[in-house]
């Protein structure tokens, strides 16, 4: 049974982790296995919770407790949930809350890139991206267009960053993700790829380019896409390191899409081809 606690004191360091700490004061990156993150609106938090991340707190609504977070409640166990009105809420986190829920967990030991790979056909592969709000939005569309694995490169942002969960609206839970080793970047990875036998594939706007829908992508059983980072794209070493450089076709003069935007109208693609065969 939860521990109901109305909001009283401000300065609880109880609540620290919702009202002080930063995102990365929270992953305690010197030690992982003491980190935490922060699931945000109850269809969220349920993910998390299906996916057996352990809760620690939780904080939400006076009006929620027997409203849209007591399926929760009934999950979480032994843990304090901290209570009030939303307007106090705002004041103590500093933004508003989405939907009046939210829930402190424990991070859990990221596996390593073999252990994701094995059984997968459609991988992403994501180089520097550091926006939380692409970095959602990537997991959002890699969940509905059926890729299997996300590798994320050392520069890229945290998928379990608040924001980032919240838009991609809890799918970072569904699919399969790590960090690559730095020095594995690009050459090793990529060799270890093609290796597991995936086709290596950069989205990139160069003169080789091929495009989205050629051809000579679909006979791939497996396929490895490769995404670069918001302002510069793709490093060159990467590019190079791929079996192929890959356009999406643009009119009106448009040369490029959002990375967001990109990683969606890819993976169409891609999860239209093996439909097909």
């Amino acid at each position: 049974m939860a521990q109901f606690i109305e909001i009283r004191d401000f300065k609880d360091p109880e609540l620290d982790v919702y009202a002080r700490l930063s995102e990365n004061e929270l992953v305690h990156r010197d030690r992982p296995m003491d980190g935490l993150f922060i699931a945000e609106s109850p269809k969220v938090v349920e993910r998390a919770l299906n996916a057996g991340y352990e809760p620690v707190s939780m904080l939400l609504e006076t009006k929620h407790i027997q409203g849209e977070a007591s399926s929760i409640l009934e999950r979480v166990g032994d843990i304090p949930v901290y209570t009030a009105e939303l307007s106090v809420l705002k004041d103590l986190t500093g933004f508003p809350l989405t939907r009046g829920v939210l829930c402190a967990m424990h991070r859990k030991e990221l596996p390593a890139a073999e252990k994701i790979l094995s059984g997968a056909r459609q991988v992403a592969v994501l180089e520097e991206i550091v926006n939380p709000t692409n970095l959602g939005a990537i997991f959002r569309s890699a969940a509905a267009m059926n890729v299997d694995a996300v590798l994320l490169t050392h520069g890229c942002s945290d998928p379990l960053y608040r924001r980032a969960i919240r838009v991609s609206m809890g799918n970072v839970f569904l699919i399969p993700w790590t960090f690559l080793p730095e020095e594995d970047w690009p050459e090793k990875t990529i060799d270890r790829l093609k290796k597991d036998g995936f086709a290596t594939a950069a989205l990139a706007l160069k003169e080789d380019s091929v495009k989205l829908d050629d051809p000579c992508l679909h006979h791939y059983e497996k396929m490895a896409l490769v995404l670069g980072t918001e302002g510069e794209g793709l490093a060159d070493a990467t590019i190079e390191a791929c079996d192929h450089t890959v356009m999406i076709p643009m009119s009106h003069g448009v040369d490029s899409l959002n990375v967001a935007a990109a990683s969606a109208v890819a993976f169409w693609e891609l999860c239209r081809r093996n439909k097909s065969e």
